[in-house]
């Protein structure tokens, strides 16, 4: 899962746009664009959120610069705990040739402690889009975590890992009625990468308009 691998094996899958997402960090994203600046690929700046409820949300940006802000940000509200590196792996930073630029010592799978019903206003500070994660599963969504869509939520889109659950969801939850859903890979491996079976219609291959499709 190195940036030029990741913009090959889209390429190789047929995609027309993917987003980078990793755990609390956003610092790999812009290897991965300049990675496939030599193909017909968008790439999207984003991070899987972890909130203090222990909540993924995707956090989705229409341009790079925002999003750093928002790593940063985030970063500075991360729980530190420094990384494992024999249980968790190696947290690498690299560049658009997968070279190695630097390792973060701190485990980013980590919680932060920005709660749920913090992010749409982060994302409307830093310009971006939130998509609660994996909503159909047991763990880490907003609906297994929480138990509910609290009151007063405001984001338009959420994703699945299987869209057979949309209407089971959508008749447990009034608010799911009016949200779109995706389908996206959850990617951790190369060959993960979804063939493109899922699409959304938008006016341009740009971020802005792939954005405003989810608002």
């Amino acid at each position: 899962m190195t940036p030029s691998n990741i913009a090959g094996m889209a390429m190789v899958k047929g995609l027309d746009v993917i987003a980078v997402t990793d755990h609390n960090s956003c610092k790999n994203c812009e290897a991965v664009m300049k990675a496939a600046k030599t193909y017909p690929l968008l790439v999207i700046a984003g991070m899987e959120l972890t909130t203090v409820e222990e909540v993924h949300v995707l956090c989705l940006f229409s341009k790079l610069e925002a999003a750093l802000a928002f790593d940063r940000y985030v970063y500075e509200h991360l729980t530190v705990f420094p990384n494992q590196e024999e249980i968790f792996g190696r947290q690498l930073r690299m560049n658009e040739k997968d070279e190695i630029l630097g390792v973060e010592p701190n485990l980013l799978i980590q919680s932060t402690t920005i709660g749920f019903e913090q992010v749409y206003g982060l994302m409307e500070k830093f310009h971006g889009v939130m998509v609660p994660a994996h909503i159909n599963k047991n763990s880490h969504s907003v609906l297994s975590n929480l138990g509910f869509i609290p009151l007063g939520s405001q984001f338009s889109s959420v994703e699945v890992s299987d869209m057979k659950a949309e209407e089971g969801l959508k008749r447990k939850n009034p608010y799911l009625q009016g949200c779109r859903f995706l389908c996206n890979s959850d990617a951790h491996y190369l060959g993960d990468l979804h063939e493109p079976v899922w699409f959304l219609e938008v006016e341009e291959q740009s971020a802005e308009a792939v954005l405003r499709s989810l608002l």
